[in-house]
């Protein structure tokens, strides 16, 4: 089973922890087992014999068992939940590092609300189940087979019953199990669905109302969520015939025991003290699997999670770091583009194809494009986001999937194109590049990337919180705040895609005056949509359909390709071309 595979090597650090509670659970049990035979032995020797010395003798044992059993309880449960949270924390811990390792690629594959879910929900429906199951499973399995030995042992004329009770118990168990399992799987996957549209709906909010669209997305809600309470309704009526199915068990065989125990003393064949204990044995029995129907029930959606926590946990990665990493001699920021082509899985068409450039020290490349014409690819090749399909993409001189990931990106000052910030101070959002950095240095990546005004003027400077994606500041402020993280790294190369869009030309012409003095000796390669922004660049790319349309400077572009002419005519006008 997936659960017991993902499970196995999770626990294997707690063997000790669960050594113990299987030691306390033994006890537990024997602690059980023992009551009733002491509770028979007072009624015949005691209650029968009249001999009232002996019964507060046993009842007595029967106290001291009682308050042990209590103690040894409480410490089961105590080192059960231990290991069980402990478990659960190390299983989202694994998805979480699974999941920040991988590609863009990688990520699509699954969707941002369904790997949520799984580091969410399904773990904790696992975590739940080996809680119930340390706590209670294992204590109900002892008990009831132990139970069930005595019983025979003290009825054996009665013993044809209980095995049909448990025979029946041990097939409508199965039954439903096997009817209930593939449902709760399909609700896992609708509760996905169900996230994802919520994500959607709340996200975009003021584009649905702008459009009108309240009443078709308030719909679109009510579908999913009544398909998956209807698959979960069908799941947990399933499971709720199963209790009562049990207890009528239970039921059924009392009286079972009374009528058949009731002719066997009348005969002389059974003593009244053997009958009761008989009796308790069997209520054991019964009581213990019932109380392990109640944990199976958790065990459908704890498999399901299983199923979906493997999936992500055994994903491979685009990214993964080779067995024997490459280090490069020389950390001087050079990207190499050889004859690089990149197509999406599924995709009838690349992206990029016969891709070929040098990024050099000391100089600016620029990528420009239509949309969709592959610029922030070439960015994620560099940045081993994504792998090359084809071809080789080096930096350094070593081929970046040769490299270790970590050591390719110390190196590395990314920009995106979307600027995120993390909930902390706007130091603490700083220092992500170098946690090391002298507050000096912060103020000098802030004025660097034009932001030492807005943020000179904010309450608490550098120590003003930010919300989640930095949404207490403007979208040019998020960018320029983007920048000075990747200024403050002082990289050997520089990656900015489509970084200064939200700022307006003087802040931008006076942003790129000052990233031109603070990169001198660091290799630059951007990605814009607008022209002017690439302009100074020492080479400009031009992709048109993921190949190369032309490349040279700005002048020497204007003159002799077509594709940059339209952009530039477009963006700056025609009289821009002549």
């Amino acid at each position: 089973m997936v659960l017991v595979r993902l499970l196995r090597g999770y626990l294997r650090p707690h063997a000790r922890s669960l050594t113990l509670i299987g030691v306390l659970v033994v006890i537990q049990t024997a602690g059980n087992l023992y009551l009733p035979s002491l509770n028979a032995a007072i009624i015949d020797d005691g209650v029968l014999g009249g001999d009232s010395g002996y019964i507060w003798r046993a009842g007595g044992a029967m106290l001291v068992v009682a308050l042990l059993l209590g103690i040894v309880a409480v410490l089961s449960v105590r080192l059960a939940t231990q290991v069980a949270s402990a478990v659960g924390a190390a299983l989202r811990d694994g998805v979480h590092r699974r999941v920040l390792g991988w590609s863009e690629q990688d990520l699509s594959r699954f969707g941002i609300p369904s790997l949520v879910i799984r580091n969410v929900n399904d773990v904790q429906q696992v975590q739940l189940f080996l809680q119930a199951a340390l706590n209670l499973l294992l204590l109900s399995v002892v008990t009831a087979l132990g139970a069930l030995v005595m019983a025979i042992r003290s009825g054996p004329r009665l013993s044809l019953l209980v095995w049909a009770t448990v025979l029946a118990m041990a097939a409508i168990v199965a039954v439903m199990l096997l009817a209930v399992v593939p449902l709760f799987r399909v609700v896992q996957g609708k509760i996905d669905r169900l996230n994802r549209v919520v994500r959607e709906q709340i996200t975009g909010a003021r584009v649905i109302r702008a459009f009108g669209r309240q009443s078709a997305e308030d719909a679109r809600y009510r579908e999913v969520n009544d398909d998956m309470t209807g698959t979960a309704l069908r799941a947990n009526r399933i499971f709720a015939a199963l209790l009562p199915a049990v207890l009528g068990l239970v039921n059924l065989t009392s009286v079972g025991l009374i009528w058949f125990g009731g002719r066997l003393v009348g005969a002389g064949e059974m003593s009244i003290g053997d009958l009761t204990a008989f009796q308790i044995y069997i209520l054991q029995v019964l009581l213990y699997v019932a109380i392990g129907v109640s944990v199976i029930i958790l065990l459908p959606r704890a498999v399901a999670g299983a199923e979906r926590i493997t999936e992500v946990v055994q994903a491979g990665t685009g990214i993964a770091d080779p067995p024997r990493p490459v280090a490069p001699e020389a950390g001087t920021g050079t990207v190499e583009f050889r004859d690089v082509s990149f197509g999406y899985p599924g995709s009838r068409h690349p992206v990029l194809a016969g891709l070929s450039f040098t990024v050099r020290p000391g100089r600016t490349t620029a990528v420009v494009g239509g949309t969709g014409s592959g610029k922030t690819t070439v960015l994620q090749l560099a940045l081993r986001f994504c792998a090359a399909t084809g071809g080789t993409v080096a930096v350094n001189g070593v081929d970046v999937q040769e490299q270790a990931a970590e050591r390719l990106w110390a190196r590395i000052g990314p920009v995106p194109q979307t600027a995120f910030l993390f909930a902390g101070t706007v130091a603490e959002n700083l220092r992500i590049a170098r946690p090391e950095a002298s507050e000096a240095e912060l103020w000098h990546a802030l004025d660097v990337a034009q932001a030492l005004d807005f943020v000179s003027a904010m309450p608490g400077g550098l120590d003003t919180p930010l919300d989640s994606g930095g949404r207490n500041v403007s979208g040019g402020q998020r960018q320029r705040l983007a920048i000075a993280r990747a200024v403050l790294r002082r990289p050997d190369l520089y990656v900015f895609d489509d970084c200064f869009s939200a700022l307006d030309p003087a802040t931008e012409a006076r942003l790129r005056a000052a990233l031109r003095a603070e990169t001198a000796n660091a290799a630059v390669l951007i990605a814009a949509q607008r022209a002017g922004t690439i302009m100074d660049a020492d080479e400009i790319i031009v992709l048109e359909h993921g190949t190369v349309a032309g490349r040279g400077t700005h002048a020497e572009l204007i003159e002799d390709c077509v594709p940059y002419q339209g952009i530039v005519a477009a963006q700056l006008g025609a009289g821009a071309t002549a």
